[in-house]
């Protein structure tokens, strides 16, 4: 009898405590702090968004008189259509923009050209580095490979100014050459990236075909380059994105609205105000319809990016 009531009394203080009949599950402090932050983090980086996006819809007179307001002032399609030249000249001045143009669809091919053909090259050049320093074996390679990974510890703002020298001496400004060639034959992250993966590949094959006498040139693109395709695609990504957004280098080189790409259009077309106020409205609604190439690219292919990335040993 005393056995059976002290086991009751062990299980009813191991019983959670009741509500109306029904148990109460405690959440854990920790569990819930985990969730609040990471509910903050998410606010902080999709508001931003968010903001271009109200910014976009409203009235550029408008936001002047209540700047602070959560939701679009004065709700009007009118930033997008003064970008996209659907709005004339009148109706811009009337919304508060600027009245400047920007030939919308002329920077996003100056900028689709140079961000194709600058990661077609880097990738290219890339993928030859990381093979030569994953797959062959030569005296000193570990020591070139250190001093090639020492570029990731130079800031790229540093090799700006002799870049500009070296286009302007050789007459490549305000070109797409001048543009694309100094930073499309050496990535130390690209080169990087790719040899971590190539470092895992299994030799076997390679050395079969080695054997039945398969150059090295054919090897790696019919074997080597087949077994790296998610990485290779991931770098691809990555580095589209970089040079689709890259605006400083663009913007010492290119001055000729032939060859300007849109992000140093986007900057230009802020300062060309002849009214009171830049046309912040106009900027925001540009800034989304450039942004949202990148946007899709990123939600299309996020998860093999950050897949591709664990699987290197990057973290």
């Amino acid at each position: 009898m005393a056995t059976n009531l002290i086991d009751e009394t062990r299980v009813a203080t191991r019983m959670p405590p009741t509500v109306n009949g029904t148990r109460r599950r405690r959440v854990p402090v920790g569990k819930t702090l985990a969730w609040t932050y990471l509910a903050l983090f998410l606010l902080v980086t999709v508001f931003p968004f968010y903001w271009i996006l109200r910014t976009a819809l409203s009235n550029n007179y408008a936001l002047t008189r209540n700047p602070s307001s959560l939701v679009p002032v004065d709700f009007t399609l009118g930033p997008f259509k003064r970008v996209l030249g659907l709005a004339t000249r009148a109706e811009a001045i009337a919304e508060g923009g600027s009245g400047a143009s920007i030939e919308l669809g002329s920077f996003v091919r100056n900028s689709v050209i140079y961000a194709t053909t600058l990661t077609a090259l880097v990738v290219f050049c890339s993928l030859l580095a990381a093979y030569a320093f994953s797959r062959l074996q030569w005296r000193g390679r570990n020591l070139v490979f250190s001093i090639f990974l020492s570029g990731l510890m130079i800031p790229g703002i540093m090799t700006l100014l002799p870049n500009f020298v070296l286009i302007h001496d050789l007459g490549l400004t305000n070109t797409f050459a001048g543009l694309i060639l100094p930073g499309a034959l050496f990535s130390a992250f690209n080169i990087f990236f790719l040899r971590q993966f190539m470092l895992g590949l299994p030799s076997d094959i390679e050395d079969a075909a080695l054997i039945d006498g398969v150059g090295r040139f054919r090897l790696l693109f019919r074997i080597t380059v087949p077994m790296t395709a998610g990485p290779l695609t991931t770098l691809s990504l990555l580095t589209f994105i970089t040079a689709w957004n890259d605006y400083f280098w663009p913007l010492m080189v290119a001055n000729d609205p032939s060859v300007r790409p849109l992000t140093v259009a986007l900057g230009i077309f802020q300062q060309a105000s002849p009214q009171s106020q830049p046309d912040y409205a106009g900027l925001m609604a540009a800034a989304l319809v450039a942004a949202f190439p990148m946007l899709v690219l990123f939600t299309i292919f996020g998860k093999r990016i950050v897949d591709s990335i664990g699987f290197t040993g990057i973290k």
